[in-house]
């Protein structure tokens, strides 16, 4: 009984925030002298502090207490083929650090590396040593088969589907690592701190180096039988039954076909930040091209939309976020396509989004770990 009014103590101060022993016992239903007693086990153990006293009022100041950010750390990184960041936030989800560089890695085991590597500089940055890390949140392409240790369906990473490497990662970064797909993870970053917070049922679609999607329902990541929802890439796609093939979507919606697209129609550009820069300047062609890819981007949504009904679609990636030039050609192409008509919106993190979910899962995750291994 002591231990649950410990937790019942614990969370109020995290759900709604600092209080005094009052507040919580009228908030918990809990009496004074229980709240009290649990504070001062809480206190004990580091899990919360004092901040001050009540000065407003007649009477007594009371002791206002919060919970303990500095109880614990988590790290949160964000694989991706060109860039890998990483942060590290207190129990308070506040960030206290944060790295980002490009990958160079061409080999699973140099991937592993780095991001042993970065996540030691960004621990080191914070002030604080691995071991004060309670929970680790790798957020990579493909999915996370845990059952055979592998990842699968992450070809933009070379080497990454081979064996060993979630064993390695563990192995290099120490107890509690959790790898999760990416794109869930973005999802459950608009979810907590972006676009989607509140919404009940929704996706978010990363559209960039690949096509990936995050899908929430009822407020919690879905991730299918084999972890595989939400593998939109592979969405057969094609003028014909004879034209389709696996994974031809991501072929026909990704970053390079944007500018295999803009160089069919004589724009010499090299990437697709450069193909929505010339369509924002006007330029016809690049806009031809923003088009046809709000089409197929269009296919996307209608075939999501039929199986889930999610209240709002989140596009993000480096291609999905250009919304300012995508939604209208987008909406327009939709309603050929379906009666279905989802909310269609940016995602507010931009490329933090993957990181700030990893953060997030992290600390529900830690939370619970030093809670259980302090009392």
């Amino acid at each position: 009984m002591r231990v649950l009014n410990q937790r019942a103590v614990l969370d109020r101060l995290r759900r709604l925030g600092a209080a005094t022993r009052p507040q919580i016992a009228k908030d918990t239903g809990l009496s004074k002298p229980t709240v009290g007693q649990a504070l001062v086990d809480l206190e004990r153990h580091g899990l919360v502090r004092p901040i001050g006293r009540t000065t407003a009022g007649p009477g007594r100041s009371a002791v206002v207490y919060e919970p303990n950010p500095a109880a614990g750390y988590v790290l949160g990184v964000d694989i991706g083929r060109e860039r890998i960041r990483a942060a590290v936030a207190d129990l308070g989800g506040s960030v206290v650090a944060r790295v980002d560089e490009r990958n160079r890695s061409r080999s699973a085991a140099a991937l592993v590396r780095t991001v042993t590597e970065l996540a030691s500089r960004t621990v080191a940055d914070a002030g604080i040593a691995l071991a004060d890390v309670v929970v680790k949140v790798i957020g990579s392409p493909g999915v996370i088969d845990q059952r055979s240790r592998v990842v699968r369906h992450a070809p933009n990473l070379p080497g990454w589907e081979s064996a060993g490497v979630l064993d390695g990662l563990e192995s290099s970064l120490g107890p509690v690592v959790l790898v999760e797909n990416d794109a869930n993870l973005a999802a459950l970053g608009e979810h907590v701190y972006g676009a989607a917070q509140d919404v009940r049922v929704f996706v978010c679609a990363t559209v960039g180096t690949g096509v990936g999607m995050g899908i929430v329902v009822d407020g919690v990541l879905f991730r299918g039988a084999h972890g595989a929802a939400g593998e939109v890439g592979f969405l057969p796609f094609g003028k014909s039954a004879s034209d389709v093939q696996r994974g031809q979507f991501e072929e026909a919606a990704a970053a390079e076909s944007v500018v295999a697209l803009a160089r069919e129609r004589g724009l010499s550009a090299r990437s697709a930040r450069e193909v929505f820069t010339a369509a924002r300047s006007g330029d016809a062609q690049a806009l031809e091209v923003v088009r046809v890819e709000a089409e197929r981007l269009a296919f996307l949504v209608a075939s999501v939309s039929a199986v889930i009904d999610p209240e709002l679609v989140v596009l993000g990636g480096g291609v999905g976020s250009n919304v300012d030039l995508l939604l209208s050609p987008l909406e327009a192409a939709l309603r050929t396509m379906t009666p279905l008509a989802p909310r269609i919106v940016a995602g507010s993190l931009g490329d933090g989004a993957v990181l700030s979910g990893a953060l997030a899962m992290g600390l529900e995750a830690a939370r619970q770990v030093v809670f259980e291994v302090t009392l």
